[in-house]
């Protein structure tokens, strides 16, 4: 399962181009390019919740949304050259005082949208609250912070009241929306409005449609794009033909076919670019069968991954590893499970259910519409476990309808047995994946509870050097989640857009936010 950077991003630009959806007869719609030309329309994929602030939702489509709005202390492009690397945002200099401290210096004059000025009180209140084992996305953080005002714009992070290095806010520095305390203090505003520094602004919502405003005042210049508008469209041919016909100048989550339909098409740019996001198979490891440890290695050892690999084409890239190759401490895990139907068998029995006799139905749900191809290959992995004996059933939800399904519920469970989701974060943390979904304390979908797992996670969690933790993370924790599977991970996600060539300067991150700050639209 193993492929070279290299010929990943060769392959980005090797593909064949053909006609596709032709436009002729489609009934008269007020194109993008009628529009006033510092309007961008950007048809999205998912949709947000009913809240404005970032700390209630791990949801991926929010999160690009809130890109527009919201700023972090850094900023890390998150290449596969350099996962590592770490640059400026609303903090200009940091570094790490000692096991407990980190210490950041912020950028001076930063407006709100509001018109306050960004202070260190900001960045306390934000890290403070963000952190708080209450706030639904804390799963996310490595627990709990103290912060210190050391001046107006001077701020030191504190984790020893806590037990756990400060370095594992090295990365997620890089994540964290900072909110104004001001917006913390009042919990209704901050759900109902948000107030960012980033380059545009809240302006109103209007259906399906969030509009964005430029920020007069962003720190590093208002935008050449006056209004964004934030399009929710679910269905990926509606998608394309609004973005042929002028509807839409900038799309996203494209199926593979259409990538490569649009590639070479006139007056449209397409993007393929590695994403931070894995796509996984999370089993409900709480409940028959998949408690059974010997039941999710046999499910993983009926499946075939090059097949599926196959089906989602340039939507993929191969990875033996719970998380993507631009997170810190990637490896292709050498123990990562293969498809061995004979080793399943042996499996099976040893779990005492030969051949899968005694095995109770098993629900397979995914979601149509949002990640390329999820029917596709679901039906197909549905087809590999029934070959096995799994008794299987495929269920397809809209995106909507899928993400009720998707955490446990007040029961400790989850619907169903098996899930199909993608885990996307904006940082190279790992923990930002390996915590919320393998931890018990959080195991947030699959619901696992071993004690072995939660100590090999606290241990690279505890290292007190980057060199440490990342012996512990390829040596030990990776590994024992390939042996455990909670979950397997089918493949690395990578994002293919499409927009129109009148648009210029844009910047994609590998956890979806789009960089439209510098963009600009002829």
């Amino acid at each position: 399962m193993n492929i070279s950077r290299r010929k990943f991003l060769a392959g980005a630009s090797a593909l064949g181009a053909v006609s596709f959806l032709p436009t002729a007869g489609l009934p008269f719609i007020k194109t993008a390019a009628s529009q006033d030309v510092k309007t961008l329309v950007f048809a999205a994929a998912g949709t947000v919740t009913s809240s404005w602030d970032p700390t209630s939702h791990t949801v991926a489509p929010q999160i690009t949304a809130e890109g527009f709005i919201f700023n972090r202390l850094t900023n890390c492009p998150m290449t596969p050259e350099d996962p590592s690397e770490i640059l400026p945002d609303l903090a200009v200099e940091w570094r790490s005082v000692d096991e407990f401290t980190l210490e950041y210096k912020l950028r001076q004059g930063v407006k709100f949208h509001d018109g306050n000025e960004l202070t260190a009180e900001d960045v306390k209140a934000t890290y403070e609250y963000g952190s708080d084992p209450s706030r639904p996305a804390s799963a996310w953080y490595p627990g709990r912070v103290d912060v210190e005002v050391v001046d107006r714009y001077t701020v030191r992070l504190n984790t020893e009241a806590y037990g756990y290095p400060a370095l594992n806010f090295w990365y997620v520095s890089s994540f964290l929306p900072i909110l104004s305390a001001r917006d913390i203090a009042n919990p209704d505003r901050l759900r109902s409005r948000p107030n960012g520094t980033g380059p545009f602004r809240y302006s109103e919502t209007q259906g399906d449609r969030i509009i964005f405003e430029a920020f007069d005042e962003y720190y590093d210049g208002k935008p050449n794009i006056e209004t964004v508008v934030w399009a929710y469209v679910p269905d990926a041919n509606t998608r394309v033909l609004g973005l042929l016909n002028g509807e839409y100048h900038l799309t996203e989550r494209l199926e593979p076919e259409q990538y490569v339909s649009l590639t070479g098409e006139s007056g449209i740019t397409t993007d393929r670019s590695l994403s931070s996001e894995n796509k996984y198979l999370h089993f409900r490891c709480n409940k028959p069968p998949f408690d059974n440890e010997l039941v999710r290695q046999a499910a993983v050892a009926a499946i075939d991954r090059d097949q599926v690999l196959q089906l989602v084409a340039e939507a993929g890239q191969a990875s033996d590893c719970h998380i993507s190759p631009v997170k810190f401490g990637y490896i292709d895990v050498p123990n990562y499970p293969t498809f061995d139907p004979a080793r399943c068998q042996e499996l099976l029995a040893a779990a005492g259910y030969p051949n899968g006799q005694g095995l109770p139905e098993i629900e397979f749900i995914t979601s149509v519409g949002f990640y390329p191809k999820t029917r596709e290959y679901g039906e197909l992995v549905t087809a590999m476990l029934q070959a096995q004996g799994f008794p299987v059933k495929l269920t397809t939800l809209e995106p909507a309808a899928w993400e009720e399904q998707l955490y446990r519920g007040s029961d400790g469970q989850g619907p169903g047995h098996i899930i199909d989701v993608g885990w996307i974060t904006g940082s190279p943390e790992p923990d930002l994946v390996l915590r919320p979904n393998y931890h018990s304390d959080f195991a947030l979908i699959n619901g696992i509870d071993d004690a072995e797992l939660d100590a090999a996670l606290d241990r690279q969690r505890g290292a007190v050097s980057i060199d440490e933790r990342l012996k512990l993370l390829q040596e030990e924790t990776l590994p024992m989640l390939a042996d455990k599977v909670p979950a397997i991970s089918l493949f690395s996600s990578v994002f293919l857009r499409a927009m129109s060539d009148r648009v210029s300067g844009v910047k994609f991150y590998p956890n979806g936010p789009i960089d439209l700050s510098k963009a600009t639209l002829s």
